[in-house]
């Protein structure tokens, strides 16, 4: 008799947890690579390809909650590993926050039709390249860790660990760095547009650097939990 769903997905998660978890930020990379294209599309005046983008980052976004769910319902209470359930729930969280956002972003703009300024245009790539590498980052740091996890935490594994989470920490401050450089360009010509739109561009370039953040934190996670 074939076992029922539940109970085969619970002996996945109890064997390797991280195995789901990295199906899961798969697809929230997938998104953030979707919007490095939508921006473009954006910024061009390509409505019709960045709807279909939007779609697609959308899409992104539904599979990464069924798999959340999915994760919470059959993650067994008790694992035989070195970390609890309410750590690989947190994390799970954290990435989920990422995928959550990007579609925030690409709807944003392309329900009002967002484009930057020409002045602040190539600055406004550079910032969502460092954000978009942010989050391939995490991905790598988990593939990483569910490496260790089943080889066995090594002194050199933790310092592989450690070295990945060091690359994304220094991402996420050289976003930070940006985010600043534009604020300052963006409030340097802010009163040649409309306030309203001015409004919403600053709120996208705080999003944009919230992609980093999140994805620092999901490297912040694993890093705890090497240590635990």
């Amino acid at each position: 008799m074939t076992p029922p769903t539940g109970s085969a997905l619970s002996r996945v998660f109890a064997k390797s947890p991280f195995a789901a978890l990295s199906r899961h930020i798969e697809a929230v990379n997938d998104g953030a690579e979707l919007l490095a294209d939508f921006l473009i599309a954006a910024q061009t005046g390509d409505w019709k390809r960045a709807a279909r983008l939007h779609e697609t980052i959308v899409a992104a976004e539904h599979r990464a909650d069924d798999l959340k769910d999915e994760i919470r319902l059959h993650l067994p209470r008790r694992l035989f590993l070195p970390v609890s359930r309410a750590d690989l729930l947190e994390l799970i969280e954290a990435q989920d926050k990422i995928i959550n956002k990007i579609k925030d972003i690409s709807g944003l703009m392309l329900g009002r039709r967002m484009q930057f300024p020409a002045d602040i245009d190539t600055a406004i790539h550079d910032y969502s390249d460092t954000a978009i590498a942010a989050v391939a980052e995490s991905r790598h740091l988990l593939a990483e860790f569910d490496a260790l996890l089943g080889a066995g935490f090594t002194a050199d594994g933790e310092d592989m660990i450690s070295a990945s989470a060091e690359r994304l920490s220094q991402l996420e401050k050289q976003a930070d760095r940006q985010q600043i450089d534009i604020r300052q360009a963006l409030l340097a010509i802010e009163a040649d547009y409309a306030p309203l739109d001015v409004m919403f561009i600053y709120r996208v370039i705080d999003w944009i650097g919230t992609l980093a953040d999140r994805a620092d934190r999901v490297g912040t996670r694993l890093q705890i939990l090497v240590t635990h």
